[in-house]
């Protein structure tokens, strides 16, 4: 089921840019620092804790994205790693889709609240700092990325979120694991029992644009607007954590 879903991302990396109508996702396009040269997972048994990281072209995290000065439209700008972890993993209660860990980097907003991850000792100015969200991804075919983030009626009975969930009626988690950046690398450490303890699944890594809404209720809230690259070239998750 999750490699059926992500074909039709990896069919959209051949569709020709002017058929992508995303105008802010071009500014981004030809950086290298979107350029993903390789993926690696690894488990640390020492520290019971998974190190996921990016190696890019360029210079990992050094571009971030313009402000849009509102969150209506707000730029997105992630490194993620599509899984094939379940929806339970995470804290999340069970749903289809794809589980992907996002690194991202937004300056309209700070959707992870109870973390300070400029060290400024202010909890809600820390949207343009690299930070990681879970999320779960399905097929959306009303965005050029050809998904979004998960939606759910707001205050649905049946939906479960962690508890570092931002306020936001999506399947998306504010872990706040550290995130590192050096050179053309970036990474995110994960303890082993944030996720069930899960150390067999497996990866690939995109690194792409997605885009805020929040007036337009046939369009999903949050959407893949544009996918610059692939670790694997084609989406089917080839990596597999290495202890």
């Amino acid at each position: 089921m999750k490699y059926q879903l992500l074909m039709p991302l990896a069919a959209l990396l051949s569709v020709a840019p002017s058929a992508q109508a995303c105008d802010k996702c071009v500014a981004y396009n030809k950086d290298s620092d979107f350029k993903v040269k390789k993926a690696v997972g690894r488990y640390d048994a020492a520290l019971d804790t998974l190190v996921l990281e990016i190696t890019v072209n360029g210079l990992a995290g050094r571009t971030q994205p313009k402000p849009a000065g509102k969150l209506d439209g707000a730029p997105v700008l992630g490194y993620v790693f599509p899984t094939t972890l379940k929806s339970t993993d995470v804290g999340f209660s069970a749903t289809e889709g794809i589980v992907a860990l996002a690194l991202t980097s937004h300056p309209d907003f700070d959707d992870s609240p109870i973390w300070d991850e400029n060290g400024d000792g202010v909890y809600d100015n820390d949207g343009l700092v690299w930070h990681p969200h879970w999320v779960v991804l399905t097929k959306d075919e009303r965005v050029p990325g050809g998904f979004a983030v998960k939606e759910f009626k707001k205050g649905d009975p049946a939906v479960k979120l962690p508890p570092t969930a931002p306020s936001m009626p999506m399947f998306m988690d504010s872990p706040g694991y550290p995130v590192l950046r050096r050179d053309n690398t970036i990474r995110v450490m994960v303890p082993a029992s944030r996720i069930n303890h899960r150390t067999d699944f497996k990866f690939d890594a995109v690194a792409c644009y997605m885009q805020v809404n929040t007036t337009d209720m046939m369009m999903p809230m949050l959407g893949v607007m544009r996918v610059y690259s692939v670790a694997s070239g084609d989406l089917s998750l080839p990596y597999a954590i290495a202890r």
